[in-house]
């Protein structure tokens, strides 16, 4: 199973159960950070993407005005790069780790306002774009890796389309959970309960048909980023109990078990508030 995991730190990390083989620059969709647009809330940017581009799968995010505007870390981690090739390549450029393979890189940047080894959150300004390095107009050159090949790209769960010219709005920092529950439990699964918990949080059920497995997780909304007691737990009748808790910064699980007719009980918290379910959904 692959999990994605929430660090105390608020670096977030990606904890692989079992990884399969990167062919062709795909991933499974929770394989990697919920990664974001890398810039300000609320911009519309587009991702050009073009055969032949070097390195493959490299996106270039256009706008008109482009030249410095804000960028920001489209995940959470630390800065392992900030480099400067002049007027070649990358120009001024940053790379950020986000463990356990994973890394960005931004480049042609007209500035540069973060260290190497500094802890950047979601949403952290790390410079701002240009046209620096080999290139004909100001554009910001994007990467996402996975030990140390560039992958296809997803922001905020939406795989950017190759090749061609798709527009995307920002939901960086912009103050909601930027993880979403179908994003933390893996491709296919769609929601079938929640239950809120107080302002402080949802506890969320979800499904997969094609291997009958539900998923528990517990999506925070207040204390973003900071680490905080948040569990999820699920227990398929006449089962064990499996849970996940601990000081988390955005959710606690996926929690996930074959289920099929058999009822559930499942249920989370987010500090003193906290939610279970009786035996339900058995067909």
């Amino acid at each position: 199973m692959l999990r994605l995991r929430r660090l105390a730190a608020g670096a977030a990390a990606v904890v692989l159960g079992a990884l399969g083989v990167v062919a062709a620059g795909q991933v499974p969709a929770s394989a990697a950070p919920n990664f974001q647009v890398p810039f300000t809330c609320g911009v519309t940017v587009t991702a050009a993407t073009f055969s032949g581009h070097s390195p493959a799968n490299s996106v270039d995010f256009q706008k008109s005005g482009i030249t410095g505007m804000p960028v920001l870390a489209s995940s959470a981690g630390t800065i392992t790069r900030v480099g400067n090739t002049g007027s070649t390549s990358y120009g001024r450029w940053i790379e950020i780790d986000h463990g356990s393979g994973w890394r960005t890189r931004y480049a042609h940047l007209s500035t540069q306002t973060v260290s190497v080894g500094q802890n950047v959150r979601l949403g952290t300004k790390i410079g701002t774009a240009g046209s620096t390095g080999g290139v004909t107009g100001p554009h910001l050159h994007y990467e996402q890796r996975y030990n140390g090949s560039v992958v296809k790209a997803k922001l905020n769960g939406v795989a950017v389309p190759y090749y061609g010219h798709t527009n995307f709005t920002s939901k960086n920092n912009c103050g909601g959970n930027p993880y979403s529950p179908e994003a933390a439990c893996g491709s296919g699964y769609s929601v079938i309960d929640s239950a809120g918990l107080s302002g402080a949080g949802t506890v969320y059920l979800l499904y997969k048909s094609s291997n009958t497995s539900n998923c528990v997780v517990t999506m925070k909304s207040t204390s973003l980023g900071k680490a905080s007691p948040v569990s999820a737990f699920l227990e398929v009748q006449g089962g064990t109990r499996a849970t996940d808790s601990g000081n988390y910064s955005y959710y606690a699980g996926p929690v996930i078990r074959s289920a099929g007719s058999t009822c559930v009980k499942w249920g989370g918290s987010v500090g003193s508030d906290n939610y279970t379910s009786p035996f339900e959904h058995c067909d």
